[in-house]
């Protein structure tokens, strides 16, 4: 059961990126997001004992490789038939860093779906953007965040 506010397509994209795409240990889980322009952006994770990216992190890399600066909803598939898991907590303050207005697809309890903001999967969080240096003009606050190390 999917909640009216979940991107159906997006976790149809998933889904199969995931079902066709994850292999072995190396890449277990599928995401995929819709940048604001409509795009739909998807990529793997790439397991490794070092700390490798998780899936949500290859699709802001990717997204941003192929000009989608701008991403308005996310969501990650587990393979294996494993379903729609949410982010780690890396992922979480990275998401909310690069995309403060983000839509993030989350199971609920009841075993349906149902897209929340970003910054309600990390209550009484530390936002970067509002520890910078810079003034805030071009620190760009929350709603201007891009990350650590970004101009």
């Amino acid at each position: 059961m999917h909640t009216h506010d979940v991107d159906e397509e997006l976790v149809a994209a998933a889904t199969e990126v995931a079902r066709t795409r994850c292999r072995g240990d190396n890449h277990t889980m599928a995401a995929a997001a819709r940048a604001t322009d409509g795009r739909i952006v998807t990529g793997v994770n790439a397991y490794h004992f070092t700390g490798g990216p998780c899936a949500e992190l290859v699709v802001v890399g990717t997204a941003a490789a192929q000009g989608a600066y701008d991403l308005r909803t996310i969501v990650a598939v587990g393979d294996r038939d494993r379903g729609v898991v949410p982010p780690c907590g890396r992922c979480r303050q990275a998401l909310l860093d690069y995309f403060p207005a983000l839509e993030v697809v989350v199971p609920t309890p009841g075993g349906g779906l149902r897209a929340v903001p970003v910054i309600d999967l990390l209550p009484h969080t530390y936002v970067w953007a509002d520890h910078q240096p810079e003034a805030p003009s071009q620190a760009g606050g929350v709603s201007g965040a891009r990350g650590p190390g970004t101009a």
